[in-house]
C-alpha cells in the first residue's frame, strides 16, 4: 500500500479530544479503529517491552490487544468486531487499511477512564511499536436506523 507519510496519525490531539467532549454523546460510543501496521515493530521508545527477537507490527498489535483486553473489559468495553483490512472498494487505490476494529464502550467517560488507566498505559508501547498510521472515529448510534 502506498502511504502519504505527511499525513500519518498515531495519537489523538488535544483539539480532537476536546471535540469529542463537545459532541456530548450520551450513552454508548463505538470507536471505529483503522490501522496500518509496520512491517517490523519499532520498540525504539519502549525497549523494556521489546521481545527478544524482531516481530511484525501485526504481532506487536496482538501483544497490545492481549495486554489491553482485561482493562477494556473491566471498564465496561468490548471488541465488537475485528477484521482483516485491504484495499478500498470505494476510495483511493492502494491506500486501504490492514485492520479494522469496532470497540464498544458504555460511555465517553468510561472510554476516557480506560484510556487513561495507568496500568493499561504500561502496555501502550506495543501499539506504538506496531502502528505506522491509524484513524479512530467515535461513532454515536442512530436509534432511528437500528433494526
Amino acid at each position: 500500500m502506498q502511504i502519504d507519510e505527511q499525513n500519518v496519525y498515531i495519537d489523538p490531539t488535544d483539539e480532537n479530544g476536546a471535540a469529542l467532549f463537545r459532541r456530548q454523546i450520551s450513552g454508548e460510543v463505538v470507536m471505529l479503529n483503522l490501522l496500518r501496521f509496520r512491517s517490523v515493530a519499532d520498540y525504539t521508545d519502549f525497549p523494556d517491552l521489546a521481545p527478544a527477537e524482531k516481530i511484525s507490527g501485526r504481532d506487536a498489535y496482538q501483544k497490545y490487544i492481549a495486554h489491553t483486553l482485561p482493562f477494556l473489559n473491566e471498564s465496561g468495553g468490548s471488541i465488537v468486531y475485528a477484521g482483516e483490512g485491504g484495499d478500498f472498494l470505494i476510495g483511493p487505490a492502494g491506500k486501504g487499511w490492514d485492520m479494522a476494529l469496532l470497540i464498544r464502550q458504555k460511555s465517553v467517560d468510561s472510554f476516557v477512564a480506560f484510556a487513561t488507566n495507568q496500568e493499561y498505559m504500561k502496555g501502550i508501547g506495543h501499539r506504538v511499536a506496531a502502528v505506522r498510521d491509524s484513524r479512530i472515529v467515535p461513532l454515536e448510534g442512530l436509534p432511528e436506523m437500528s433494526a
